[in-house]
């Protein structure tokens, strides 16, 4: 990966793109599922999102799998897809960026209190 790529993020978007063409190819169900994950682990993101993109090379590759097995998408997953993917992303508690944004703001907030009444 060039370092163009890496300011502009084009190495993602190829990636991206490339992901969702794997995914037209699952069954409905599956499909589903995929867009159901996605939704539940993009709080799990940093900002680029980069951090995520191995996860779920990893998730549509299960999905993949499971449909190429004739299983079906709660045999693997579950019911619970959003805690499913609370565990992929570190367990229940992970940080979100919401969380981490939170912190910093709430940090931020009382240092500049902490000037203004020392």
């Amino acid at each position: 990966m060039s370092f163009w790529e890496t300011m502009t993020g084009s190495d993602l978007t190829r990636e991206w793109k490339a992901f969702e063409v794997r995914a037209q190819a699952l069954p409905a169900d599956h499909r589903a599922a995929w867009e159901e994950i996605k939704g539940h682990l993009f709080p799990y993101g940093d900002f680029t999102g980069r951090n995520l993109m191995p996860i779920l090379d990893n998730v549509l590759g299960l999905l993949e799998e499971t449909a190429a097995d004739g299983r079906s998408v709660h045999e693997v997953l579950g019911d619970d897809i959003g805690g499913f993917c609370a565990a992929l992303a570190g367990g229940e508690g992970a940080r979100t960026f919401h969380g981490r944004w939170r912190e910093q703001l709430n940090r931020n907030v009382a240092r500049k209190l902490g000037r203004l009444g020392g």
